[in-house]
């Protein structure tokens, strides 16, 4: 399954989002991006109230504190 997160710099809650998947990574199989939004104004504009965001297939599953319940919940 290939899903998309969204962070931004020096974001502990991406941090915290990206080890969550990472766990989530050991009981499905994931093959997870990790996009800067610093590095595209137009992303950075429409995600840095909201980041960390996690999307799959362009559509948002999760944003803001992303636990590893909310990634169970929501990928499986």
């Amino acid at each position: 399954m290939n899903i998309t997160l969204f962070v931004g710099n020096d974001c502990p809650l991406c941090e915290e989002a990206l080890l969550n998947l990472r766990l989530a990574a050991e009981d499905i199989p994931l093959d997870i991006e990790v996009i800067d939004i610093g590095q595209d104004d137009r992303l950075h504009e429409k995600y840095m109230l909201m980041i960390p965001v996690l999307e799959k297939d362009g559509e948002i599953l999760l944003y803001g504190n992303i636990g590893y319940g909310d990634v169970m919940e929501a990928l499986l």
